[in-house]
């Protein structure tokens, strides 16, 4: 009988804990195909909308030629109707031209004759008309519904010409009325074949954030793969899911069923890891872009500067890095969200003040590189500096705050060999800044001694930690007191094992260290000094201690004006009991 059980026993454990492990396995496998699945979707959303937005440049470029004819002809266009219709095709509906706002023109003529309106002042096409007119900029209006049957996307390129002094007056429009969806139906039909239902939409004016639908093979989609892209300032997004979802059912039913197989065969656990560790490898890619900002990553930067340098051994360039100052302290107050938005907006300057030959790069956390080839540092300085100089915001809870950086930057060949021996001359130059000031640019100058940057590590909260008695930073708001900071000193004094506690027991606010029936005039004495024109302030009190006992203190403060907080009171707390204890013989000292 103990034979017959270890005969079906063991194997019936050996055949559950091996199901168990295979269907722990499955649910890791579709997991990796959703991961996958998503993967691949997010590439074929970026190449299809790169190709969309393509094909609407082309109809787009119908204006172009059009608005070049115009300017060329001093304001007027010859022959209107031969140049429209060798720019026909099958994806455009129709060809106009709109001098002052009016539709005077318009190719073919038959069918579309209603379309000669005055589009400034049209109701429906008026406001984004007359947005692109005052912001010289090209709108694309729809979808439309257009008279012919079907839809349309109207594109507005507007035209400005020089009279005989020079001066720029608005002429009109060049317009193209697109169909929808034969404009991008390669690109539509390519993703259908491909396996995946999409939506297109985009922003109803350049100055509205909500997407309209425009084409797809539905109006909404469950939780699909999104790419945004931008055409002419109009905000447009593609929308991907494939067919059968992201997880392929089929697919795990066949895994399990040759699972059970390679289960009873004892081999299949082992097949299984291999085949996952391999789609785990082929998964890993080096990516040269940074995604939060859309520059360069390090190995991008790196990659693409060595290529120069290889490429033009002789030419001078410079390399310049620079980081935002204090940049913990932003992500500290305001959170990493707010940081981001600093990162993003140095990085959107550097695009828009920097040229495009010029390498723009981040190397990491806050820090940025720029490589500027075929220039010399005396030429690049003074243009250096004032983008130091310029006045940088990010914005956090709606509110608006601005910060610095600091550069330093070197010359090749005259300062170093290769790329990496450059950029740490650069970034020698930036350190030096910081150690001077910070909110400044500095050029790396060859046999110069760079300070130690060991000093650097005297950082805020180390000086703090170790002040020789107890301090805290509150905010100097008769209606919100929050606390801001304090020193290890000061939750040793209140009981307290960290900042979390100190905050929890006084509900962040500084009054609540007060004994209670002193809280009111020790703010009338706090704030009749201050407001007697004096920045510092001297009060003796009980404060509450972690545990409910008081302790007698004197509290020394001072109001500033904080950069980041605004008005604060930076505050020394002393032990009456330890001052008298040590300095009975000097001091003369009143308890309240």
């Amino acid at each position: 009988m103990k034979k017959l059980k270890k005969r079906f026993i063991v194997p019936a454990m050996v055949f559950i804990l091996s199901m168990c492990a295979l269907i722990g396995l499955i649910y890791i496998v579709g997991k990796s195909q959703e991961q996958q699945n998503r993967t691949n979707a997010k590439l074929n959303a970026m190449t299809y909308a790169e190709r969309i937005n393509g094909e609407l440049m082309e109809g787009i470029g119908v204006t172009d030629t059009l608005k070049q004819v115009v300017i060329s002809g001093d304001g007027n266009i010859n022959g209107f109707y031969d140049v429209a219709a060798n720019m026909m095709d099958d994806s455009i509906q129709s060809i106009q031209i709109a001098p002052n706002g009016v539709v005077t023109e318009i190719y073919p003529e038959e069918g579309n004759e209603s379309g000669k309106i005055d589009l400034i002042n049209d109701s429906d096409r008026g406001e984004i008309s007359r947005y692109a007119r005052d912001n010289d900029t090209v709108i694309m209006q729809g979808p439309l519904e257009l008279k012919q049957g079907g839809y349309g996307i109207a594109v507005r390129n507007p035209v400005y010409v020089e009279d005989e002094n020079g001066q720029k007056s608005f002429w009109g429009f060049t317009i193209v009325i697109l169909k929808v969806p034969e404009i991008f139906s390669d690109s539509v039909e390519a993703l259908s074949n491909f396996g995946y239902k999409y939506c297109l939409q985009k922003c109803a004016s350049p100055w509205d954030d909500t997407y309209e639908w425009v084409y797809g093979s539905k109006k909404e989609l469950n939780d699909p793969v999104i790419y945004d892209f931008d055409v002419y300032g109009d905000k447009w997004r593609l929308e991907i899911l494939p067919k059968s979802g992201f997880y392929n059912n089929n697919y795990l039913i066949y895994m399990f069923i040759g699972g059970v197989i390679i289960v009873l065969l004892l081999t299949g656990l082992t097949a299984a890891l291999i085949f996952i560790n391999e789609n785990r490898k082929n998964f890993k890619r080096l990516a040269v872009t940074d995604a939060l900002t859309g520059i360069y990553n390090r190995h991008g930067f790196d990659e693409q500067v060595e290529q120069y340098m290889r490429q033009n051994p002789q030419k001078h360039c410079v390399v310049a890095m620079l980081d935002i100052d204090d940049f913990k302290l932003v992500n500290d107050v305001y959170g990493h969200a707010a940081g981001d938005g600093a990162l993003k907006k140095l990085a959107e300057s550097m695009k828009q003040y920097f040229s495009k030959d010029v390498i723009l790069g981040r190397n990491g956390g806050d820090e940025f590189s720029i490589f500027m080839p075929d220039c010399t540092v005396v030429e690049v300085k003074p243009f250096l500096k004032k983008f130091t100089e310029e006045t940088r915001k990010f914005y956090c809870k709606g509110e608006e705050h601005t910060f610095t950086i600091s550069m330093g930057f070197a010359e090749y060949p005259v300062l170093a060999d290769d790329r990496s021996q450059l950029m740490r001359c650069a970034d020698m130059a930036l350190y030096e800044v910081k150690m001077r000031g910070k909110n400044g640019c500095m050029a790396y100058r060859e046999g110069e001694r760079i300070k130690s940057r060991a000093k650097l590590g005297f950082a805020v909260k180390d000086i703090i930690d170790n002040m020789p008695g107890a301090f805290i930073v509150y905010r100097a708001d008769k209606e919100n007191d929050e606390i801001l900071l304090a020193n290890s000193e000061l939750l040793r004094l209140t009981g307290c094992k960290n900042m979390d506690e100190l905050l929890a027991y006084t509900g962040k606010s500084f009054c609540n260290l007060i004994r209670p029936d002193e809280q009111e005039s020790c703010e009338k004495s706090i704030w009749s000094q201050i407001n007697g024109g004096h920045s510092n302030d001297y009060i003796f009190f009980h404060m509450r201690k972690a545990d409910g006992t008081y302790i007698s203190v004197l509290d020394h403060g001072r109001i500033v004006d904080s950069v980041h907080n605004g008005r604060v009171f930076y505050v020394m707390i002393m032990d009456l009991k330890s001052l008298q204890r040590h300095y009975g013989d000097c001091l003369e000292l009143v308890e309240k």
